[in-house]
Formats: structure tokens, sequence, C-alpha cells
């Protein structure tokens, strides 16, 4: 099935209309399972989500799953995704930190954690919906241009133009991590709604790509097009290509 694009007009607004889709969600199944991403496109949503928890909708019973996790890092580290998420929006919300997964980075054993992710997000019944972001050359997660629509929870390492785009949240290049966990294409995939966002002109090729190019791994983000229930809410910039 085609992925449905929703295009709004600023940033504020691809925000406002992926909070209320969530919420939505979240009020048709208080129980919800969610899966969730971190970087800066996120950040926005779940503002708004932490205003309409603190105007009345719970989130007390819902449990979560992020994509991924530097490896080498624990949660308390100021740039591990645990510590992202706890800032950003667990800690304003009446959601239960026991509820919520993200993966190990200081875990003994990295297999033992990757298949740990995969065990819980099958004992909770699946994944309802995954909220997703996309970078420049159309990676998902830490899902590269190359990975494989079959992969899964895996210890990756991370490409030169990833680390070097995350370097700005470090003091130093040498201080970010090589190496992370992800959840895979097959495990995003697996979700039964996948909700993906995007704003900017630096986004725009890489969803021009995922929307309207054959799947491909050079765009990983192009094997949403096999999902059955996938949207991309985008700024005016985001589509401007694929509006062309």
């Amino acid at each position: 099935m085609p992925i449905q694009v929703k295009i709004c007009d600023i940033p504020d607004d691809v925000a406002r209309a992926a909070a209320s889709k969530i919420a939505a969600l979240i009020r048709q199944k208080p129980d919800a399972v969610l899966g969730l991403a971190t970087g800066s496109t996120p950040v926005r949503t779940y503002a708004e989500l932490v205003q309409m928890n603190r105007e009345g909708l719970s989130f007390s019973r819902l449990t979560t799953f992020n994509l991924d996790e530097y490896w080498g890092l624990d949660g308390g580290h100021p740039q591990s995704y645990r510590y992202f998420m706890n800032h950003t929006f667990f800690d304003g919300t009446d959601i239960q930190l026991w509820n919520t997964h993200v993966p190990n980075g200081m875990a003994v054993d990295a297999d033992l954690e990757c298949r740990a992710f995969e065990t819980g997000i099958r004992a909770c019944g699946g994944v309802d919906l995954w909220l997703l972001g996309i970078g420049r050359n159309g990676h998902i997660a830490f899902n590269e241009p190359g990975c494989a629509p079959d992969s899964r929870t895996r210890l990756v390492d991370l490409t030169e133009s990833t680390i070097a785009a995350n370097s700005r949240f470090f003091e130093r290049v040498e201080d970010v991590p090589k190496q992370a966990l992800t959840a895979g294409i097959a495990t995003i995939c697996d979700a039964r709604r996948i909700l993906l966002l995007a704003t900017g002109k630096d986004k725009a090729r890489a969803i021009a790509r995922a929307v309207q190019g054959v799947p491909h791994p050079s765009c990983p983000a192009s094997f949403l097009q096999t999902h059955s229930d996938c949207t991309f809410i985008l700024d005016r910039e985001a589509a401007s290509v694929v509006s062309d």
C-alpha cells in the first residue's frame, strides 16, 4: 500500500498532527504499545503530548519501546537516548518508567540485549504505532543505507557521516560513540501503524526517495512502502520535492 502523505504548513503543525494521532490511539486503547524515536524532530510532538497529559489524557497504562541507544553510554549520560526520553517526555507525564524500554547501552552482552528487546515487544503483543524520524540519507533509527529489509534489533557500526552529524551534541568528535543498538527494519515494520515525521529542506530528497522511489537498501526508509498503514507527516519544506 502506498505511503500516505500529510503535508502541513510549518513544523508546529506537524507536531500537532502527530500528537493528535497518537492521542486518538491512546483514547481508543489506553494500554497501547508505542514505539518512539529520539532526535530533534519529535521534540515538539512530545511537548504536545506532555500538555495533553497535563490536561487529562492519561499515559499510565502505556508501554513504550525506543528505537535505539548508543553502545557504551549508560542511561544517566546526558547524550544517551534514555536520558533524552526521560527529560524530554517521560518525566513530564504520568507514564510508569518501568513500562518504558530503551535498549541498554551498557549491557554485558549486546546480542542478548537485542534478543531481549525483541522478546519484550512480542510479550506485549507487538507495537501499535511506531513514531519515526528520517535521516538525510534516508536512514531510520540507525538502519543506514545498505541494511537489509529483514534486519532485526542488533549492534551496528555507525557511519562516518552519522558520527559527524551527531558530533554537535558532544564536546569532541572523539567522544561520539562508534556503535549503537538499533531496532531493525523488520522490527519497525512489524508495528501495526507507522508514523514518520520530517521537517526542513534538508530532508526533502530523502523523503522523495522514500515515498516515490523503488524500495531499495540505498534508502532504508523506502522499505516503509511495504507496510500496510504508514503515514508521513511533513512540513512544506520537507515535502517540496514530493509535491513537484
